[in-house]
């Protein structure tokens, strides 16, 4: 059985690699970085995950999941998903207030409960946050989206996802009036900072580049990026 904080390094290497994409690896620094802990600490933790069998690792090289580690990792991603989406369908929690809860959450050991969970739920294919939830055999698909960020002024959008799980973050979405499934207009966008005004559920705002980057989009007209297919859609080039 592994350790909660093991679960948390396996689970950090598949979000990693999923941005980075898997056969780039993670490297050493940029999982420290991301777990918010010292490299040499993470150093230790990668030789455990080693020897587990979990990681193939050398010194100063990029770090890759063996595919035991990869299962493990993807495991505790849909367990932290799917508690997530109970707790906002459910349990009536708001978007921001579930992601700590999860955490603590994804770590029971019980196959049977996670099954039974999955089935309450429907067998949702997305959580809260417009993440993608793996099923039992660690499989999902992430639809065709793109960035707020990347739509050219003029656009009607769908948003689908959020990059961004802080309270913080989410927070100042809900004060915009942005929710997944919503419709956002975007209507201008500066050239020198990438400041870009929106309408989102009849509000108008000005909204930065750092903001617009963390939201995932589809045209208006699709339903979680699946209706145009990508290539059906001048949105989706």
């Amino acid at each position: 059985m592994l350790s909660l904080t093991e679960e948390n390094y396996l689970k950090a290497l598949v979000q990693i690699g999923f941005k980075n994409g898997p056969e780039l690896g993670v490297g050493t620094n940029e999982l420290a970085i991301f777990l918010n802990v010292k490299p040499a600490t993470v150093n230790d933790m990668l030789k455990k995950l080693r020897e587990k069998g979990l990681v193939s690792y050398e010194k100063y090289g990029k770090i890759q999941l063996t595919t035991e580690g990869s299962r493990s990792g993807i495991e505790v991603i849909r367990k932290h998903r799917l508690w997530e989406t109970f707790l906002v369908e459910r349990l009536h929690f708001n978007w921001d207030e579930v992601h700590e809860i999860a955490e603590q959450l994804e770590h029971i050991q019980s196959d049977k409960l996670v099954e039974r969970l999955d089935e309450l739920l429907g067998f949702p294919k997305f959580d809260p946050h417009g993440d993608a939830i793996p099923d039992k055999n660690g499989n999902f698909e992430i639809p065709f989206r793109k960035s707020l960020s990347k739509v050219e002024p003029g656009s009607d959008c769908r948003v689908i996802a959020v990059d961004d799980n802080s309270p913080e973050f989410l927070q100042y979405a809900d004060r915009l009036g942005i929710r997944i499934g919503g419709i956002v207009k975007v209507l201008s966008r500066e050239t020198y900072d990438g400041l870009t005004t929106i309408d989102c559920a009849d509000l108008r705002s000005s909204v930065s580049e750092k903001f617009t980057s963390q939201i995932y989009v589809v045209c208006k007209t699709c339903d979680l990026g699946k209706q145009c297919a990508g290539q059906l859609c001048e949105f989706n080039t």
